[in-house]
């Protein structure tokens, strides 16, 4: 195999991944048709004009509370406490109604997860996702390979880019911080990983840039789900 995971690589280093953490939507799982469809629903409810799917690939990655208040329009965006609880549960419902429609791995996901789990690799799920909805997904999508952890946003713990949950999910494993590789399509991602010790590694398939993800930090961008395995050492 060709060593395509590398290119961009802003630190040049032998394979050191001795745990795999995934970011979920936009890495794992192509979720964008649900969590748009989701999103257009509410503004509808709302007498509001919906957003181009594509416009969804900004609204996701910072949670769901801030996807269901950031996609109203300035003058109509929900301010108070009581208006953003509002938007939310009227987002929870929609994603509830969709969230299997259309969501799916992506193209070699199952390929790789097959590959690190016949080489003993522990893998988790690190999401902003509602923690509920995180597990949901990978039970339904992704049900078929052992999750060593699987955490999500859950209420009272910080969201991404707080290395947190990415530092709670590598004690569920037991492997240090510095022995895991951290895999995601935003910034976000990147970050977090930096926050927590971990190598950053971006995907070419998910919703944001690749120029975005090699702002942020990422020590490389995996053009294609099977170039991770050149990263475990």
């Amino acid at each position: 195999m060709e060593l395509a995971a590398r290119t961009g690589m802003s630190d040049p280093s032998d394979p050191c991944g001795k745990a795999v953490l995934f970011d979920l939507d936009g890495t794992l799982l192509d979720t964008l048709r649900d969590l748009a469809a989701s999103g257009n629903e509410v503004l509808a409810g709302r007498g509001l004009p919906p957003h181009p799917l594509d416009a969804y690939r900004v609204y996701i990655g910072n949670g769901m509370v801030n996807l269901a208040r950031d996609i109203f329009p300035e003058p109509q965006r929900p301010r108070t406490d009581e208006e953003v609880a509002a938007v939310l549960a009227e987002y929870r419902a929609a994603y509830a109604r969709n969230w299997r429609n259309t969501s799916a791995p992506y193209p070699g996901i199952a390929e790789l997860l097959d590959r690190l789990a016949a080489a003993a690799v522990p893998c988790g799920v690190v999401s902003n996702k509602a923690h509920d909805f995180t597990l949901d997904c990978v039970d339904a999508f992704l049900g078929g390979w052992r999750w060593a952890a699987v955490v999500g946003h859950r209420e009272g713990h910080p969201r991404k880019p707080d290395p947190a949950g990415a530092l709670e999910a590598a004690a569920r494993i037991g492997v240090a911080p510095e022995d895991c590789l951290f895999v995601g399509d935003s910034d976000v991602d990147m970050m977090t990983a930096r926050n927590a010790g971990m190598r950053a590694l971006g995907v070419a398939w998910g919703f944001r840039p690749v120029d975005e993800l090699r702002a942020a930090g990422a020590g490389a961008i995996l053009e294609q789900p099977r170039d991770l395995l050149e990263w475990i050492g």
